[in-house]
């Protein structure tokens, strides 16, 4: 029960203050133990941050292959557009989400490259349903373009660029007027 408690208040120092700002004293009193406890579950800053970063990426999986799996649709535009929504909404409005995103952007440089490898990690599972999606749609010339990579690199670019919406303006209307525009041009490019 207090481990989960001191994931839960990592979560809040770590996503507002970010690694270097966020110190274990003020975590270990958002969770109501003394710094010391923190150590009978936790290695260390660096053990209970790469937890917690692990669980955020586990988190955006889970939730991303339940959208494929529930998310019925042959329609590519109306898929991708839901899909597209459902992101911006996932990690706008998910604590957990919101500090694996910042945490991928802003990762502590010594454990920049064990970050990176989640990173990467999620993005291949996310271009690997995407592309099995567009594999068929070009198959069944629901989609016009050279091939599933192409496409899913041109997707996935409207994800990332939302994801620096969210980042670095935190803005509703202005990822929402991002996410339109991209989508429009990227629809037109790869419909028939």
């Amino acid at each position: 029960m207090k481990k989960e408690e001191i994931k839960k208040a990592a979560i809040k120092y770590f996503l507002q203050k970010g690694f270097e700002g966020a110190s274990l004293s003020e975590i270990a009193e958002e969770a109501g133990i003394k710094k010391a406890s923190i150590y009978s579950h936790f290695k260390g800053k660096d053990d209970l941050f790469l937890e917690v970063l692990r669980e955020a990426k586990a988190e955006e999986i889970k939730r991303k292959e339940h959208f494929f799996e529930k998310e019925k649709s042959s329609n590519p535009e109306t898929f991708l557009y839901d899909y597209l929504l459902y992101t911006k909404k996932m990690f706008q409005e998910n604590e957990i989400l919101k500090f694996w995103l910042r945490m991928g952007f802003f990762p502590p440089i010594h454990l920049y490259d064990v970050i990176q490898k989640e990173v990467i990690e999620a993005e291949h599972f996310q271009e690997h349903l995407i592309g099995q999606k567009s594999s068929k749609w070009i198959e069944q010339k629901q989609i016009v373009v050279k091939d599933a990579n192409t496409f899913n690199l041109a997707f996935t670019g409207i994800i990332m660029a939302i994801m620096v919406e969210i980042v670095y303006f935190n803005s509703e209307r202005r990822v929402d007027d991002k996410l339109e525009a991209l989508w429009n041009v990227f629809w037109k490019g790869v419909s028939k």
